[in-house]
């Protein structure tokens, strides 16, 4: 251990949590879209699109994703209150806005609400006509929130199973979101046909790569660019169809599967799409706050959906060489990386056994690490995330915690809990992927 580490130590874990919370401010939704959304004589501004609100027979609304309710407030307050539909969300807000139903879906693994919000919605939509407007706010978290199967023999406690056995591989968001669609009377576009021959237009808050919108919530309203046999190769690759129900199984190894919707449905002839917000939005705002405290800052988002340790040895590494040529130096990273999580785990989630294994790699040095998720939830814990230096590791030990042990059972919140570095923010109403922040001084 080195003796030498200086006593701001705490301050620079107090600094990391202090731009993550000032990071997830400066993002929220309502600041988003006082920037994005304009409201104004009957015309709603959507980015570049217009929307003469007035010349709609009927205008829906559906909210779905861990940022539903946040996303809907927002928009409430530009159009005021002549709005309605479904709002699908993960928790049940103070205040309900007239004209909505609201549902209470299951996440990560879906509940009956999550299938009657699901069956709603495709009701609501069914028989539009093309002077109707659908208004979409779509946000990370929807695919547990929103789901119908779309083979019958599929039951609910099937439904909740295939998702328990996609959470807890090792595969990718993409991948998992992949079968997702392809099971989904709802998702990989299908609410768009539902809701065709509508005027529809998606607002989106995403979760996913940038490069692979598709993926946000399963994409209900988008083409699919994913295939069948994506999920054959996918089931294969991961070892998934043996761990499948029977009645998700039967489908896997019949080739059963119906092909997506593609970008050459009728569905989109009508629908328009617009991200205005996403993990990249994140990352440069860490950057900018990280600047202003003479940090010089890298952002490097390559580890996207990498496992968990080789993400966090790549990130020490790249940290290291660029502490060679700055005194202080900050490297962010936003995205997902993909933890296998064993039955017998203990608390925590993927951002918390981040930070601890990257404790380990960094004891005794004069570095910082923090990893979060937007959303204010991390695995089965109440945390968010984590932040930890280079006494972290001591520091433990001095309060009988091994973190080698708590490492190999998954238990990082015990750990973190433990010595007061957790990141408790509750549910933020956003959601657009983790974030990591490394400091070097």
């Amino acid at each position: 251990m080195d003796e030498n580490i200086p006593s701001d130590s705490g301050s620079m874990r107090q600094l990391a949590r202090e731009v993550f919370l000032d990071t997830l401010r400066e993002i929220s939704i309502a600041t988003v879209f006082a920037r994005k959304i304009e409201y104004s004589r009957g015309v709603l501004r959507v980015e570049q699109d217009l929307y003469d609100l007035n010349s709609y027979a009927r205008i829906l609304v559906i909210a779905i994703g861990k940022a539903a309710h946040t996303m809907l407030e927002a928009l409430v307050a530009q159009a005021g209150s002549q709005l309605e539909g479904i709002v699908a969300c993960s928790h049940s807000p103070e205040s309900q806005h007239s004209g909505f139903r609201y549902f209470i879906g299951g996440h990560p693994l879906p509940n009956r609400e999550s299938v009657n919000a699901a069956r709603a919605i495709l009701k609501y939509v069914t028989g539009l006509k093309e002077n109707s407007l659908v208004i979409y706010l779509i946000s990370g978290g929807a695919s547990a929130l929103m789901e119908a199967p779309r083979h019958d023999e599929i039951s609910l406690d099937d439904l909740i199973e295939t998702y328990r056995v996609l959470v807890h591989s090792n595969a990718t968001i993409g991948e998992i979101n992949t079968i997702r669609k392809h099971l989904s009377a709802i998702k990989g576009g299908r609410l768009a046909q539902a809701a065709y021959p509508a005027q529809q237009v998606s607002i989106m808050v995403s979760d996913v790569p940038e490069k692979a919108l598709d993926a946000l919530a399963s994409g209900p309203t988008m083409p699919d660019s994913s295939t069948t046999a994506d999920c054959y190769r996918i089931a294969e690759r991961h070892g998934l169809t043996v761990q499948f129900p029977e009645s998700v199984r039967r489908i896997f190894v019949e080739h059963a599967l119906e092909e997506t919707p593609k970008a050459d449905d009728p569905a989109f002839v009508n629908s328009r799409w617009w991200p205005i917000l996403s993990s990249g939005v994140a990352a440069k705002t860490a950057a900018a706050l990280l600047a202003k405290h003479g940090f010089a800052v890298e952002i490097d988002n390559k580890p996207d959906d990498w496992p968990c340790e080789h993400a966090a040895d790549y990130l020490v590494a790249r940290l290291r060489e660029l502490r060679r040529g700055a005194s202080r130096v900050a490297l962010i990273s936003a995205g997902e990386i993909t933890l296998e999580v064993p039955v017998t785990a203990g608390v925590g989630g993927r951002n918390q056994h981040f930070v601890l294994y990257s404790a380990e790699q960094i004891a005794g040095e004069k570095v910082c690490v923090l990893s979060a998720g937007t959303d204010g939830i991390d695995g089965d814990s109440p945390a968010a995330g984590a932040v930890a230096d280079g006494t972290t590791v001591d520091r433990a030990h001095k309060i009988g915690i091994d973190t080698k042990t708590e490492l190999e059972n998954f238990d990082a919140f015990r750990v973190f809990d433990g010595i007061g570095d957790a990141i408790i923010t509750g549910p933020t109403g956003n959601n657009v992927r983790d974030l990591r922040v490394f400091l070097a001084w």
